[in-house]
């Protein structure tokens, strides 16, 4: 299995948020529920309709999506990441 199978986006259903397939439970919702201390259990319980393949589809897309995303620096306003200053020349 792969997220590909559970996960999809479609701009007619939730604004083109990624969900989980023939539902509108956003892979967001799931990632946020689990970062605020929620088990499996307790997902599955509140949204009887998901499965645990579902949930672990969910993580491994925002687990791919942070894998390619792309970070571009810009040289306007950089700061130090541990001083906050500016960082001078940039």
């Amino acid at each position: 299995m792969t997220f590909n199978d559970r996960v999809e986006i479609n701009p007619k259903i939730m604004l083109g948020k990624p969900v989980i397939r023939g539902t509108r439970i956003t892979v967001e919702l799931i990632i946020r529920k689990l970062s605020e201390g929620a088990g499996e259990q307790d997902i599955l319980d509140a949204y009887p309709h998901l499965t645990g393949d579902d949930i672990r589809a969910a993580l491994a897309y925002a687990a791919d999506s942070l894998a390619h995303e792309e970070i571009i620096l810009s040289k306007v306003g950089a700061l130090n990441v541990e001083t906050g200053n500016a960082v001078p020349g940039r």
